[in-house]
């Protein structure tokens, strides 16, 4: 028995053993959200770090009108919170505790996220990926705005920038790379050209354009300034999320052709006729609505798949680069940030071993940023046309009354991927399972009277024995 003691000691000890690395010279292609903390948790490694994007400092611009809030939640203040950064970012947050329905001829409808407390955290992005690149500086990151990566040499860690694809470049020698270049990766289009890279790409026929709602003359909100807006209207919607300075930045989702569609407003004329017609309860804001939507670009949302993510010892993408997501789960910086996390974890366990931290961080976050991919178009179709559904609204009346009285056996799929670090892919399937069940409950006759009742719960019980990862904590 002693033996066996000292044995599990052993474990735990080496478990919790931080292995020390040698500094590295290391490049970070891309400042936004991502690369900008990947260099602060590597320079809390003790690595030298400069940060290159082809774009000017994001300090000194006016941000571009392509934006959709940020919906921090627990994975990212995770990951932010292991550099310290927790309470500073949320000083730039607003917590949001539930969804607003607004439906036309309905009232103003709320939908709790979880538990009295939970509640994601609307953040701009733009003022976020200001703070975080000034983080970053004052760590010591040194970063060169205007100055495009035009090619990677992978195995040799070296990056070619210039003003033209075609002109002069200059090169730059570095020991590791990190892509954190986005969707339309540079590193990672250096890396599809190697043998047995997979990769593709999907564009929803939804695209999106950035709106605003100003504040009161008085600075405050005009709508609930705690809760997620949405106006779901079947194949398209509008969301609605506050600002620190009063204002709400609105996204417009919509098809790009159609009957309904982007292409058929072509004048501010037409734009007035659908916000009256579609969203007549934000009737004050048309005219600010209207402005903004010729003003504001409109853009693609696109969800990208690719493996592998890492070459050798050299080169490895983080973030979007890797797994770009729609964004109707909110998941797509935290996903990013738990990259990090999980990077960190394997960096700490593995010291200097650059390659099985690797060949780990791909292996561990693949399945997980696949399956955030398909939860993330999945929550599409619940936010634009479920939400607005009585039989949905029900079944989620049904789950939150069984959660609340066993919450050892049901928790439900939006909770594991918001309020918790547990994997995605868990989560994924835990929602299938769950779903299956409640499709069996909802197929009861007179579920509409029935729904709280002891028998609906018995049955609901019964069930879980036949789904047994669904009744898992």
């Amino acid at each position: 028995m002693r033996g066996s003691f000292e044995a599990i000691a052993h474990l735990l000890f080496v478990t919790f053993v931080i292995m020390p690395q040698t500094p590295k010279n290391i490049a970070v292609i891309g400042s936004g959200l991502v690369g900008a903390l990947l260099a602060i948790y590597l320079r809390k490694a003790g690595h030298q770090v400069t940060v290159f994007d082809r774009r000017p400092d994001i300090r000194k611009i006016n941000f571009s009108g392509r934006s959709i809030n940020l919906a921090m939640s627990t994975r990212g203040w995770k990951t932010l919170q292991g550099v310290g950064l927790e309470e500073k970012v949320k000083q730039i947050a607003i917590p949001l505790y539930a969804r607003a329905l607004h439906v036309n001829d309905k009232p103003l409808y709320f939908q709790k996220y979880g538990k009295e407390s939970q509640a994601i955290w609307s953040i701009s992005r733009g003022i976020l990926n200001r703070k975080m690149i000034d983080f970053a500086e004052s760590e010591g990151t040194e970063f060169r705005f205007d100055e495009k990566v035009w090619d990677v040499s992978l195995p040799e860690a070296k990056i070619y920038t210039g003003e033209t694809e075609k002109g002069e470049w200059k090169e730059y020698q570095f020991d590791l790379i990190f892509g954190c270049d986005g969707a339309f990766s540079r590193v990672r289009h250096r890396m599809q050209r190697r043998s047995r890279f997979d990769y593709s790409q999907d564009f929803i026929d939804v695209g999106y354009k950035e709106l605003t709602i100003p504040p009161n003359a008085d600075g405050s909100h005009k709508l609930d300034k705690n809760s997620f807006h949405i106006w779901p209207r079947g194949k398209f919607m509008l969301i609605a999320m506050p600002n620190i300075n009063g204002s709400f930045t609105c996204t417009l989702f919509l098809p790009f052709e159609g009957e309904v569609s982007f292409e058929r407003i072509k004048n501010k004329q037409d734009a007035k006729n659908f916000f009256e017609k579609y969203f007549p309860n934000v009737g004050k804001e048309i005219e600010n609505l209207t402005t903004d939507f010729f003003n504001n670009p409109t853009s693609a949302l696109v969800t990208m798949k690719c493996y592998p993510w890492t070459y050798w010892d050299k080169v490895a993408l983080v973030g979007d680069s890797a797994h770009a997501v729609v964004p109707f789960y909110g998941q797509g910086m935290n996903a990013g940030f738990e990259d990090i996390f999980v990077l960190n974890e394997l960096m700490e366990q593995h010291g200097d071993d650059w390659e099985t931290i690797f060949k780990q961080y791909q292996v561990l976050r693949k399945p997980n940023a696949d399956a955030i991919a398909e939860l993330s178009y999945r929550n599409f179709v619940e936010m634009s046309s479920k939400t607005a559904d009585p039989k949905f609204l029900l079944q989620k009346k049904i789950e939150k009354h069984f959660a609340a009285k066993h919450p050892d056996k049901w928790v439900p799929v939006y909770s594991r991927v918001t309020f918790s670090d547990a994997p995605y892919a868990e989560a994924l399937a835990i929602g299938d399972e769950q779903e299956a069940l409640m499709a069996k409950i909802m197929d009861i006759p007179n579920i509409e009277t029935l729904w709280d009742s002891p028998e609906i719960e018995k049955k609901m019980l019964s069930l879980l024995d036949e789904f047994p990862i669904g009744n898992r904590k």
